[in-house]
């Protein structure tokens, strides 16, 4: 059902979450800009939103976040369509461990990690800030759980808790900065997400029984379970709620 017609723009939007809060927005009416690297998948996930919704509010963007100029490249086509009223720093991946021993392998390991699940928030984030709607602006960044129960003891896993738990420092500091223009800064760290390519290759039976015995409802969430609760946060209600971190993890992570 069409209730809105606010500008979003969703990073990652091709795929698994990004895609479904993509199609979340659209469904309600908003006009919505998906970026990512993968060209293909960001026209096919923009044709299937737009045909499903029956309308063309479904914008692919292809850039690469890690890349200032292709940011910058990339907000310049955003800032032509009007004010942000709603961003979604969705994009981020586990990056593979090291390739070799060493510190050198280590030390590119990590800075991939950070530009991937940081670096790419920090950079869009500050291209369009200029542009988010004042008063009235969402800006939500997608954590994980793992920021807050730290990684699972790999290099790899180590990096992605590290740099996404650098996503809540930093976006304290923005709702801070942004209160007095009415933009709410907001962290969702969701748990256990089926159905993404996060943890593509890793969702073995036994992996996926042992996420679900972790959480205290006895289920893996779904990219609809964090859709849902972003539609909250960047919803017009939601105007009192910024500086927050907030756990979507069915028990697995209790709040402090």
């Amino acid at each position: 059902m069409v209730t809105s017609s606010r500008l979003a723009v969703v990073s990652g939007g091709a795929t698994g979450i990004g895609r479904e809060i993509a199609s979340t927005f659209a469904a309600h009416g908003d006009r919505v800009v998906i970026i990512g690297r993968r060209a293909e998948l960001l026209r096919q996930a923009s044709r299937d939103i737009n045909q499903t919704v029956g309308s063309n509010l479904v914008i692919p963007l292809v850039a690469d976040l890690t890349d200032p100029a292709q940011v910058q490249h990339a907000a310049d086509h955003i800032t032509e369509l009007g004010k942000v009223d709603v961003l979604v720093n969705n994009a981020g991946a586990i990056i593979t461990p090291p390739d070799s021993e060493g510190l050198d392998a280590l030390a590119a390991s990590w800075r991939r990690d950070l530009d991937t699940n940081l670096i790419t928030a920090v950079l869009l984030t500050n291209a369009l800030l200029g542009q988010l709607t004042r008063p009235g602006g969402r800006l939500i960044m997608i954590s994980s759980a793992a920021a807050q129960r730290g990684g699972a003891g790999t290099h790899s896993a180590g990096s992605y808790a590290a740099a996404k738990a650098a996503l809540h420092g930093w976006a304290l500091g923005l709702a801070r900065q942004l209160g007095k223009d009415g933009i709410t800064v907001n962290v969702l760290a969701p748990g256990y997400i089926q159905d993404t390519d996060i943890f593509h290759g890793q969702d073995t039976p036994d992996f996926v029984a042992k996420k679900i015995a972790d959480t205290l409802v006895g289920r893996p969430g779904t990219p609809a379970d964090v859709a849902a609760a972003i539609t909250y946060i960047a919803s017009a209600g939601a105007g009192y709620l910024t500086g927050q971190i907030i756990g979507l993890n069915g028990g697995a992570v209790l709040g402090r």
